[in-house]
Formats: C-alpha cells, sequence, structure tokens
C-alpha cells in the first residue's frame, strides 16, 4: 500500500541543497557556453556572459520556491515565503488534479509543478520577454531576484542575520551590473532565458540523482505515472545533504565550475593575454575565430 507522502519528506536534510543547485547552475551554464562556441549562445560578451552566469545560478535555486523552508523561500523574507506558500498549494493542487492511481499520494507540493521542463521553458521565456521589452519595474526585479538568489547560494557560509549588510551589498553590486548590462544589449534577451532554463534543469537533475528522484517530464504518462520519478537505479542515488553530496558532489561540482567558467571567459576574449586554449584539447572544441 503506498504511504501518504509530505512535502518534508522530498526536501531531504541538510543545508547544502542551496550551494549545491546554484554551483551546478553556474557549471551547467559555463560549460554549455564553453562548448558551444560555434553557436550563439557561446560567441557572447565576457559581460553578458556573467549575466547569464548570475541568471543560471540563481535559477538553479528556483524550482524551490515550491517549499516554504528552502533557501529560495527565506531569501527575500515574508515576502518570498509568502510566494513560496501560494506555489506550494497550486503544486499541490496541480499534482492532486493530474496524478494516476500509480502515482503515490502526497500532502504537500514540493517537487511538483516547478520541478517539470514544462515549467523551466515558462520560466525562460517570461525572462526574455522581460529582458526585451525593458520595463523600468520588471526589468530590475527580475535581476535582483536571480542575482539575490545567486549570492545566497554561492555564498552559503554567509549568515542571513550576521552578513545580511554583505549578501545585500553584493546582491546590489551584482544586480546594478547586470542590470546596466542588459539594458545595453537587449539583444541578447534570449541568451538570458537560456540561462534561467539551464539553472532550472541542472536543478532537475541534481534532485534526479537523490533518493526521491525527480518528475521532471510531467505531464509525459511514463509506466503510468504521470508524476514520474525520473532518476538512475537506487545504488547510484544519494541522500540530499549526506555525506556523498558534501563530501564529493558539492567539492567536485566547484572545481568543474571554476574551471569551465575560466574556459568560457576566456573564450569570450575575457582574458586574450593567457594564450591557451583551456578546451583546445577536446575533438571539435575549438575557439571560434
Amino acid at each position: 500500500m503506498i504511504g501518504t507522502l509530505r512535502a518534508e519528506d522530498h526536501l531531504g536534510g541538510g543545508m547544502s541543497t542551496g550551494p549545491t543547485h546554484a554551483i551546478s547552475g553556474l557549471a551547467a551554464w559555463a560549460g554549455v557556453t564553453a562548448l558551444a562556441s560555434g553557436h550563439a549562445i557561446g560567441q557572447l560578451t565576457p559581460q553578458a556572459w556573467v549575466v547569464g552566469a548570475a541568471l543560471s545560478s540563481g535559477a538553479a535555486l528556483l524550482p524551490d520556491i515550491d517549499h516554504p523552508s528552502s533557501t529560495v523561500a527565506r531569501t527575500f523574507g515574508p515576502f518570498s515565503q509568502a510566494v513560496s506558500g501560494v506555489v506550494n498549494t497550486v503544486s499541490g493542487w496541480t499534482y492532486r488534479a493530474t496524478k494516476t492511481r500509480r502515482d503515490p499520494k502526497r500532502d504537500g507540493g514540493h517537487r511538483g509543478l516547478t520541478h517539470t521542463v514544462l515549467f523551466a521553458l515558462v520560466a525562460g521565456l517570461v525572462t526574455t520577454a522581460i529582458v526585451q521589452a525593458g520595463n523600468r519595474y520588471a526589468l530590475p526585479v527580475l535581476m535582483f531576484v536571480f542575482c539575490g538568489l545567486a549570492v545566497r547560494g554561492l555564498m552559503n557560509e554567509w549568515s542571513p542575520k550576521r552578513d545580511a549588510l554583505a549578501i545585500t551589498v553584493t546582491s546590489g553590486v551584482l544586480t546594478l551590473a547586470c542590470l546596466r548590462w542588459v539594458v545595453e544589449a537587449p539583444e541578447n534577451a534570449a541568451a538570458a532565458g537560456i540561462a534561467v532554463i539551464i539553472g532550472c534543469v541542472a536543478h532537475y537533475l541534481g534532485d534526479a540523482i537523490t533518493e526521491q528522484g525527480c518528475p521532471m517530464l510531467w505531464p509525459i504518462p511514463i509506466r503510468g505515472k504521470t508524476w514520474f520519478p525520473v532518476a538512475p537505479p537506487k545504488p547510484m542515488r544519494m541522500r540530499t545533504g549526506g555525506a556523498v553530496e558534501l563530501s564529493l558532489v558539492l567539492p567536485g561540482l566547484t572545481l568543474l565550475a571554476l574551471f569551465l567558467s575560466a574556459a568560457a571567459l576566456q573564450r569570450t576574449g575575457a582574458a586574450p593575454w593567457l594564450g591557451l586554449d583551456l578546451l583546445g584539447w577536446l575533438p571539435g572544441a575549438e575557439a571560434s575565430s
């Protein structure tokens, strides 16, 4: 008999979820842009690349807005917690309205609607539309939200209370810089949307290798389940916040993100003095002229 699962059961333990997701978003963005030198997304200016890095790192935390205890829900105080509560309710309702008899019963809405590729596509399209429109109200809010999430995720050692000033100042400076670069180059609106999609998908892939999996392919029915938890075989999964994540996954992702970011920035022309293509050893990975 299938028992009732609470949202808390799907979140897992540990505060490492925030930084792991954020660094995975950065690594994914850096990897895509570094290896796509033959496409527009791989031919960005250094400024546009940094904007995308902030958007992707922040977006990698966004799907967890459906859980009131997540990093994203606590980043902007009562406002983000209120939004999280609404999203959790809507996500839970959507789950119950679209699940099949094979899907488990659930009380909460965590790892539901916001953990689907459909949500990532919508988030990316909305981001592109806002950047293209250049609305003087919506655009600053968009950039502040994603930059704030990126800082909270990547700088997880900073305490929201003790380091509130540092978090606010860093988020503000990053927001102003990204906002200026976005306004100066609205033609990069599509890249901004792609960055958000990449960040969300990186989140889903990270959740997919945990014990609960991730229903990212909803509403496509798989094995009779519309909320089929995409995941590798059980022996290959890890516990959220467990020793594998803390000791192996997070440090490994951090090193990978640093290397790929350096390679991607180098290919944007940010370090012409280096005189070395960090990815030149890969077949077909020659930098574009």
